[in-house]
């Protein structure tokens, strides 16, 4: 990841912009090739192929070769994983024995009716769909999964290889709690930590504590088998061990950290004793164990979805920057810093005298956010010194938080997209020389309880809407950016996608070009 992140900035030779594209139809165009990087089918196409040889056929994957024997076995779980199964059944075909997955409650009916069969399984399919997990929360239905799951991976012995389908949302499709804890107990333990201000490490380490099969737990269940992984991020950094909290990566566990955090919130005394009991008694993880046995691969990424976006934005003719994959925080600030930059971006495609002031502020909220790895100043001087007169793309990625604060409808993207139009109108005058959108999108093609994926701003929309009688204070006071959005005809600012089948977290594009008539 660090060497990926390392080559972010993209090649600034380009080519002339298209004077008959829109910047909204440029900016859509970069989000899909964004989302089609992702997809299932060429994910897997990637990562996993059958040779067939004059001997015993071969998988190959992630540099890895097995022999196929009757012998590979699937499970899985997550968002994305009903159509990385129905891609891994294609690829694989025959040599598939038996597989279970467990997906969100529902997500066969909405594919179906959105046309999406290449995301289904065949009919007569060998692998077993178990939905659950409604609203995104562990319920019994998930658990039952999980316990298949489990049955699976508990019956292999070294001849076999068992194929894991890892994707976000994963946590929660598989909750198998230590007993005799219950699954409601688990709810109850890490809610309170959550109500007390606890960090996600600190709750993931104790999912992780009171769990038969994250933190490694299924591999362990599949020992003496080959396990091989395949994985899609939906977490800031790609780190393989918070992903659907790692069932296949070996953690570092131990239960004095875990009596460590009870403690730190005055928990130890009011858990269930069965709780200390369940964690004291755990066994510290052998990563010997796993050692040339389980094989952990990442096959889809933020990163990999942008870079996908990059080479578009490029051929498309922009100066492209890939900023950053870590965009995170409050979206207040998120969208100042948004703001800013498109402001800044400006006055390099216009060629007028920047104010010190702004490009200041503009690295000071940067600076506030603490995004590894962005060193703004730099990027801003390359994109500087490649002529950005004929239009810049930059390219973002990560996951931003909204505070609730009314009864509206809408998603973090689509109050990103509201918030910066909001500060943009604020700037309009100084802005009047360029064309200027900024498109924040969800790559599984939901954003919040809403049919859209996300939104599209610029500096006009807040007058367009004033126009129309709207005041999108109102609307920002209620949670109601998917109200206001909704308000202009055919919601021709609304991203609606329809579900895709992926998720990478979100992607936003920013798109800067002089007016044609400047």
């Amino acid at each position: 990841m660090a060497q990926l992140l390392g080559r972010v900035f993209s090649r600034l030779s380009h080519r002339p912009i298209r004077n008959m594209a829109t910047l909204q139809d440029d900016a859509h165009q970069v989000f899909w090739s964004a989302v089609s990087a992702v997809l299932p089918p060429r994910m897997l196409r990637r990562a996993l192929a059958v040779r067939e040889t004059s001997g015993p056929p071969v998988l190959e994957c992630g540099g890895k070769e097995i022999l196929l024997e009757n012998n590979l076995y699937l499970v899985g779980f997550g968002k994305a994983v009903l159509g990385m199964a129905a891609a891994v059944e294609q690829i694989v075909g025959k040599h598939l024995v038996e597989g279970v997955i467990s997906v969100p409650q529902g997500i066969q009916e909405t594919l179906r009716k959105a046309g999406k069969r290449d995301m289904l399984l065949s009919p007569g399919s060998r692998i077993r769909v178990m939905e659950g997990a409604a609203d995104n929360m562990p319920d019994e239905a998930a658990m039952t999964a999980a316990g298949e799951i489990q049955k699976v991976a508990e019956k292999l012995q070294e001849k076999h290889v068992l194929l894991v389908l890892i994707s976000g949302g994963g946590s929660a499709l598989l909750p198998a709690p230590v007993p005799p804890l219950t699954l409601q107990d688990k709810q109850a333990i890490t809610k309170q930590l959550a109500l007390k201000g606890a960090t996600i490490q600190e709750l993931n380490t104790i999912r992780r504590g009171l769990s038969q099969l994250k933190g490694g737990g299924l591999s362990r269940a599949a020992h003496p088998a080959q396990v091989v992984s395949l994985i899609l991020s939906d977490v800031i950094g790609d780190d393989l061990d918070v992903i659907a909290s790692g069932p296949t990566v070996c953690s570092s566990y131990r239960a004095e950290d875990c009596l460590q955090i009870l403690s730190k919130y005055g928990l130890r005394g009011s858990v269930p004793a069965a709780v200390e009991d369940v964690l004291l008694s755990r066994p510290r993880p052998d990563p010997a164990q796993d050692h040339g046995r389980v094989h952990n691969i990442l096959i889809g990424s933020n990163l990999l979805s942008l870079r996908e976006a990059e080479q578009e934005a490029q051929r498309l003719g922009y100066v492209t920057s890939l900023l950053s994959t870590a965009i995170s925080g409050d979206v207040h600030q998120v969208s100042r810093f948004y703001a800013l930059l498109g402001e800044v971006l400006c006055s390099y495609v216009t060629g007028t005298p920047q104010s010190r002031e702004l490009e200041e502020s503009l690295l000071a909220v940067a600076s506030s956010m603490d995004i590894p790895g962005l060193h703004l100043a730099a990027r801003l001087q390359e994109v500087k010194e490649a002529g950005a007169s004929d239009g810049v793309c930059l390219l973002c990625g990560g996951e931003t938080t909204v505070q609730v604060q009314g009864k509206g409808r809408g998603g973090r993207n689509q109050e990103l997209a509201l918030r910066v139009a909001a500060q943009w109108h604020q700037s309009a005058a100084a802005m009047q020389g360029c064309e200027v959108v900024l498109l924040s999108g969800g790559t599984d093609g939901q954003d919040g309880p809403t049919p859209a994926a996300g939104a599209i701003s610029s500096p006009q929309l807040v007058a367009q809407a004033g126009h129309c009688g709207l005041d999108i204070e109102n609307f920002l006071n209620a949670s109601d950016s998917y109200g206001f959005y909704s308000q202009f005809q055919n919601g021709r600012h609304l991203l609606v996608t329809g579900l895709t089948g992926t998720n990478v977290m979100d992607v936003q594009v920013l798109l800067v070009r002089r007016r044609k008539n400047q």
